[in-house]
């Protein structure tokens, strides 16, 4: 529990393993993803078995330790208090002594925040807000994982009106979500949809971390991830972009599919490849 008057807490995830078995650094600690599930701010919760599932998942596949955020919803609570949340979860794990959480078996210097849809678009904010945070104490965020984020704009791209009735994710849906959600009288050319719009907190200047996202051939939100993607680059970013063509939003939560496990598996590449490399990577 870290605030109960605002019901924030988050799930621990342990993997039985005490030390990583990458051929690289097998004694190395374990790093920390802090994870954001999706749900459009409004539904679901750390508990909710699509996620308990995939984070026991990602857990004992990566190996990493995982915090999954229990992170308050709208339409009763809107923006922004869900980055707010996300926020406190990070300064609560850098200063506080957890039961079960071991610091001689996990390394929150290497620190990963993740999330799908709406987690991902949490996560980014998240990030932007650690990167301008210099009170940590040992907490350094080294990594984004971005899973089909949800981000939009007033303007309808291409892919959204070609799957605008998609399977798992529609139009309809990614506007009530936005609505819920943002401000009132806000649209969704708002910073906090349009992460790239007028409004947007420019990154360049900031030591913001390695960025990989993940996108669906299915999910019409894909040209707005692909802008995302881009718009790092741009920035002179560490940014990675993964395509997969033949899926849909939220097939990661589906073992069954092929593309669950290759994204496990880009996940911990692009893990390992921040933490074990020999020269390092610095941020």
């Amino acid at each position: 529990m870290v605030d109960p008057t605002r019901n924030l807490w988050f799930r621990l995830y342990v993997p039985a393993a005490a030390t990583t078995t990458t051929a690289s650094s097998p004694s190395a600690k374990l790093p920390l993803i802090i994870y954001f599930h999706g749900g459009g701010f409004a539904f679901f919760s750390a508990n909710s078995k699509p996620y308990d599932d995939l984070c026991k998942r990602l857990s004992a596949e990566l190996p990493a330790v995982v915090v999954s955020v229990n992170y308050r919803l709208a339409p009763e609570h809107i923006y922004p208090s869900q980055y707010e949340d996300g926020f406190d979860v990070l300064k609560f794990i850098d200063q506080t002594t957890i039961d079960g959480f071991d610091l001689n078996k996990v390394d929150i210097t290497r620190c990963f925040l993740a999330g799908d849809s709406a987690g991902g678009n949490l996560a980014h904010h998240v990030a932007v807000k650690a990167s301008d945070h210099h009170e940590f104490g040992k907490m350094r965020v080294v990594g984004l994982i971005a899973i089909q984020p949800f981000f939009g704009g007033k303007e309808r791209t291409e892919s959204e009106t070609r799957l605008s009735k998609a399977f798992a994710l529609s139009l309809e849906q990614t506007d009530w979500y936005w609505k819920t959600f943002l401000p009132e009288g806000s649209d969704r050319d708002h910073a906090a949809a349009n992460v790239l719009g007028k409004e947007w907190k420019d990154v360049s200047g900031v030591k913001f971390p390695a960025t990989i996202v993940f996108v669906g051939g299915f999910d019409l939100l894909q040209d707005w991830q692909r802008r995302y993607y881009e718009g790092l680059k741009k920035s002179g970013k560490e940014a990675y972009l993964i395509e997969y063509p033949n899926s849909f939003h939220g097939f990661y939560a589906f073992p069954e599919l092929k593309e669950s496990s290759f994204l496990v598996k880009e996940v911990r590449d692009f893990i390992e490849k921040l933490c074990y490399a020999p020269s390092g990577i610095s941020f």
